[in-house]
């Protein structure tokens, strides 16, 4: 089998990888635009500390069952996860809309895509393996964590500046290494399969991650707060 089909055939797999995610980020952005307008919404996601965190539990545990459990359920019942997954984001991500301006919003959001679109496009043609990329990424993602967790009780802004450029160079990284590795998730002759549906979901919900952590790290460093 030559190369030409096989790129042919990673480069259909990647258009369905890239079209659920971008499904999955209009739901996000509609959900968190309305519920950012809609003062009983905000009440609620502000005031109810156990519905706020609730959401974030099941944001985890839908990212849990997709990547852990993806054999065990069907490509119908990943795409509803995955689905779910963006509309409850969508209401956690609607703070932002309180926090910083639309215009600054919409700016970060459009350098987000360019920079996504750049690094993914290097990942799918670069014949440089990407692993050690990852890894290297992945534990300094790992750090940023645990200094995030810790900084949320010390308040530092410092720190939270420099977890931001921190976030912007580690989720850099992830988008090209992430490109590359669901490029090789692709088998030929897979094309159309039960398998190959939900690969492609699972590929779209890693590559949302990437674009959601990159878009609020560069939004930290760059995005104009209400006055």
């Amino acid at each position: 089998m030559d190369d030409e089909m096989v790129s042919a055939g990673s480069g259909r797999f990647l258009s369905k990888v890239y079209a659920w995610m971008v499904f999955a980020l209009i739901v996000s952005g509609v959900i968190a635009r309305w519920a950012a307008s809609n003062p009983p919404v905000v009440e609620l996601l502000l005031e109810n500390k156990i519905f706020f965190w609730g959401m974030i539990l099941s944001e985890f545990a839908i990212v849990l069952a997709l990547t852990v459990a993806t054999q065990k359920i069907s490509s119908q019942w990943a795409g509803f996860l995955f689905v779910l997954y963006s509309v409850i984001n969508g209401f956690t991500l609607s703070v932002i809309f309180l926090v910083f301006t639309p215009e600054s919003i919409a700016s970060v959001f459009f350098i987000t895509a360019g920079t996504f679109a750049v690094m993914s496009l290097y990942g799918f043609l670069t014949k440089n393996d990407l692993t050690s990329l990852g890894n290297l990424c992945l534990m300094a993602l790992v750090g940023l964590v645990i200094t995030g967790l810790v900084n949320m009780y010390y308040q530092n802004e410092e720190v939270s500046f420099i977890g931001s450029i921190a976030g912007v160079l580690i989720f850099v990284g992830l988008i090209a290494h992430d490109t590359q590795k669901i490029k090789k998730l692709n088998i030929i002759g897979n094309e159309g399969t039960e398998t190959d549906r939900k690969e492609s979901i699972v590929g779209a919900l890693t590559l949302y991650l990437d674009f959601v952590n990159l878009f609020l790290s560069l939004l930290n460093l760059f995005g104009k707060k209400k006055s």
